[in-house]
């Protein structure tokens, strides 16, 4: 009897992923970098020790949709109208003049203003889940740059979805910017009937799943709704992302959302880390060796331009320039759903080869100097 490629490759992916964690954790690094290392040395850029990377690519999809779903889930709109000024005016300055400064950087460097953009969408956006996590361990969520922190990311985190619509009009696939406007419809149509659905349907199914009092109806009916949405809002020429998050914000309007998003958090931690396994596979480390002082300009050209630009916004926003500085210093990184807009941007042609790894090795850099940073924060 054989054992299944797959296994096999998911046996030592697993079995890195646990060694790396530990070691990471052990460093105080966040996990995350781990899971992207592990890709590397185990892609087929670094030792070749995954025979079947598409499986393993999808299997990392499924990472993404329920990535987009737990956002949704946690999507209260009580919770917005509380902090509407500092995600709106913070969250919303933050982004749009990181995107502005990357962009017109990245064009003066003599990149196409598609490209250009694509980058500055890339770059504005910080990790949710490597900050939170550090200002959890600290106890500092309910600093004055904690909560700022928090506002920022969630409007960050809420601009992926229409991040992922853009970015193939950015690239010139399928529709152009004259039918922008034929995609928001599309979008909104399909908001529409997830409201109603929300409202009509899916308590009825939720209660009947709750109602069996066994955990593994309620996941299965929660992960079918979820993989359902994602599935519909693909079939009208819409992204997998999206039709996830809108399912997110469907289930987050019944009275099982808490228990939804209980359930499902070790499931999505799971298929996560073999998204960022699967990011690390596609990272040629030889990028690195033949240009270190590019790769090492371009981490300290974002973290600066971050830390900079998100100070500044803090500080108009009210906050000391100590507070200001700590807000800044926390969000200088690249964040995981740049990873998730990469990957469109490159299927949309946006990105080349070279580009991609630049990118990668860039984003991979500030997470890894984001403990260090946070720690030297004033406080």
């Amino acid at each position: 009897m054989t054992t299944p490629g797959l296994l096999s490759d998911l046996l030592v992916l697993f079995a890195l992923c646990v060694a790396v964690a530990l070691v990471f954790h052990r460093l105080r690094l966040p996990p995350i970098v781990g899971f992207l290392i592990t890709g590397v040395v185990s892609g087929p850029y670094g030792f070749g020790l995954i025979r079947n990377v598409g499986d393993v690519e999808s299997l990392a999809e499924v990472g993404v949709i329920l990535l987009l779903f737990t956002v949704g889930l946690e999507f209260s709109l009580q919770d917005l109208a509380r902090m509407k000024r500092l995600l709106f005016a913070g969250g919303g300055g933050q982004v749009l003049l990181t995107l502005g400064a990357t962009a017109l950087l990245a064009h003066t460097l003599g990149v196409a203003w598609p490209v250009a953009t694509f980058l500055g969408m890339l770059v504005a956006l910080s990790s949710t889940a490597i900050v939170l996590r550090l200002y959890a361990e600290r106890d500092e969520l309910a600093t004055p740059y904690g909560k700022t922190a928090v506002g920022m990311l969630i409007f960050q985190d809420l601009c992926i979805v229409p991040m992922v619509l853009l970015t193939p009009i950015l690239g010139g696939q399928g529709r152009g910017l004259s039918n922008l406007g034929a995609t928001i419809l599309e979008a909104a149509l399909l908001l529409t009937a997830a409201v109603v659905a929300a409202r009509l349907v899916v308590p009825r199914i939720l209660h009947l799943a709750a109602g069996t009092r066994r955990r593994e109806i309620f996941l299965l009916t929660i992960v079918l709704l979820c993989l359902g949405t994602a599935w519909a809002s693909a079939r009208v020429g819409l992204s997998l992302a999206l039709g996830a998050f809108i399912a997110g914000l469907v289930i987050a309007d019944s009275e099982y959302s808490q228990q939804a998003l209980a359930d499902v958090m070790p499931l999505r931690d799971v298929f996560n880390s073999l998204f960022f396994v699967s990011i690390g596979m596609l990272f040629d480390i030889r990028v690195v060796v033949r240009s270190p002082m590019l790769v090492l300009g371009a981490i300290v050209a974002v973290t600066t331009l971050k830390a900079v630009i998100t100070t500044g916004v803090s500080a108009a926003l009210g906050q000391s320039v100590r507070t200001a500085a700590a807000t800044g210093l926390g969000l200088a990184q690249i964040g995981e759903f740049s990873f998730v807009l990469s990957a469109a941007g490159s299927s949309a042609g946006l990105l080349s080869e070279h580009l991609d790894q630049l990118f990668l090795a860039v984003a991979v850099g500030t997470m890894a100097l984001t403990p260090a940073l946070v720690t030297a924060a004033p406080n």
